[in-house]
């Protein structure tokens, strides 16, 4: 028996349009498992969120937001303001993304600001923590994902801290169709839970669940779920798809 419970959640990107997220909405109703077994969520961009939301007549799945800012509100052309989503009855923000550290300069102390913003407007940070397959190869893998962990909740207390959730995104996998092995998915997940132990303690670290995200579909997502340390997927290209995503959902029946 599972110690947490699952989380299926997609990740849309810079991706569909306002209408196709209303059809995708529309198509899951009935189809996900209950929260209280498997939960489901799927950050979508910003401005789709409240069509999202008014679309989601069941409330099984979770609409999430992708990304947000650190302050409240002021002069930040372009952002989204937490207070706006939690406001909006946004439960999940992606922090961290390696794309957001990539293409958007995202340091580590923005997402450590940005984790903070999230919890002190009474949401949960889907907290993404990157490792590079030069990186992998070079045997570097503890340390960096340590420090990103570590540094994303510097000042954070134990009682937030026990609500994250914490995925593994190694970014040599995100988007190549290249999935991390079970085996691999597993040791990156139970390093975060370590790190989370070595922080607060060994009880707030059984609590959180971690996550794997990189090209997990279908085929693949059974076999990572099977281990114990793995306690749901962020999914990316296969949750754009309701049959796929319903599929992933599903993933005891597969």
């Amino acid at each position: 028996m599972r110690l947490r419970i699952p989380l299926i959640a997609g990740n849309w990107k810079m991706n569909k349009s306002v209408t196709e997220a209303r059809q995708f909405i529309d198509a899951v109703q009935g189809q996900l498992p209950q929260a209280d077994v498997i939960e489901t969520a799927v950050a979508a961009p910003a401005l789709f969120l409240q069509t999202m939301l008014d679309a989601n007549a069941e409330r099984t799945l979770r609409v999430a937001a992708e990304t947000c800012y650190y302050e409240d509100e002021g002069a930040y052309t372009g952002e989204t303001s937490p207070r706006a989503l939690h406001e909006m009855g946004i439960p999940y923000t992606i922090v961290g993304h390696s794309e957001r550290r990539r293409y958007f300069n995202e340091t580590d102390d923005v997402i450590n600001r940005k984790v903070q913003a999230v919890f002190r407007n009474g949401m949960t940070p889907i907290l993404c923590c990157d490792e590079t397959m030069g990186r992998r190869t070079a045997g570097e893998k503890i340390h960096w994902v340590v420090n990103q962990v570590s540094a994303a909740l510097k000042g954070v207390s134990a009682e937030d801290a026990a609500k994250i959730v914490v995925a593994y995104e190694p970014s040599w996998a995100i988007g190549s169709g290249t999935s991390a092995s079970s085996d691999q998915a597993e040791e990156g997940c139970y390093l975060i839970r370590q790190t989370l132990a070595d922080i607060y303690s060994d009880d707030l670290a059984n609590g959180v669940r971690v996550l794997y995200g990189g090209s997990v579909k279908p085929d693949n997502i059974a076999g990572l779920m099977a281990k114990s340390n793995v306690d749901g997927v962020l999914a990316g290209g296969s949750s754009l798809d309701e049959t796929s995503f319903i599929q992933l959902a599903n993933y005891q029946n597969l």
